[in-house]
């Protein structure tokens, strides 16, 4: 089965799945370059996205594709898509039990496509892949996850509340032809670190090793 027609095949599922969350909005599956080398990946849809059915179509998608035509590349280049394929109500947060229930479909999405990087659009994102990664210390780096590289950068739509911010965005983003060339080698992800419990009635603390990487069954 070629790429177009596994992907059609998923999306098809997920019309008819009727124990998906977050109906009746209308499901935004995603969309770009199946072929792609990069795949942009947010949280979920929002407002504008929901009534067009296609990914970052608002301010926030605007400035993406900004973002990328500064790479010499088109929005058609890539390939854009999020971990949650409808609205939340309000545009609030995904909850993480609709993260989970769309988890198996976006995994079947990006093994059929098969992105050499994975570019996490915001917190969301990036720990859907990197549960213990932290934004202010992770964003920019180009980082192993299950055999692929994934590359946490900020959310468009929070860049375009913060200067500071915005101006972390585009030097990130700059940085993603050397992270494709291999010029930025990838790094292992950040170690999880144990929990310390308390001991019973007082006695010695016992400590952990932690084990670098990402928990197993994220794609």
């Amino acid at each position: 089965m070629d790429t177009h027609a596994a992907l059609a095949e998923i999306e098809q599922e997920m019309e008819v799945d009727a124990a998906l969350p977050l109906r009746p909005a209308n499901l935004v599956f995603g969309e770009g370059n199946v072929e792609c080398a990069v795949m942009f990946i947010g949280e979920a849809p929002g407002a504008n996205e929901d009534r067009l059915k296609r990914p970052f179509v608002g301010r926030g998608g605007r400035l993406l594709d900004d973002m990328i035509r500064g790479l010499g590349w088109k929005r058609e280049d890539v390939y854009i898509t999020n971990i949650v394929k409808r609205r939340p109500p309000e545009n609030r947060d995904p909850l993480p039990g609709e993260i989970a229930a769309y988890k198996p479909y976006l995994t079947r999405q990006i093994d059929a496509i098969g992105p050499k990087l994975i570019v996490t659009l915001g917190r969301f994102a990036m720990n859907y892949f990197l549960p213990d990664a932290k934004m202010t210390r992770d964003h920019g780096r180009a980082l192993l996850v299950g055999g692929r590289t994934v590359f946490p950068v900020y959310h468009p739509a929070a860049a375009l509340r913060s200067a500071e911010m915005m101006k972390v965005l585009r030097e990130d983003f700059g940085k993603i032809p050397d992270v494709l060339s291999g010029r930025m080698a990838a790094e292992p992800p950040p170690a999880v670190m144990p929990k310390v419990t308390a001991p019973p009635f007082g006695g010695p603390k016992k400590g952990g090793k932690g084990t670098a990487g990402a928990p197993s069954g994220l794609f």
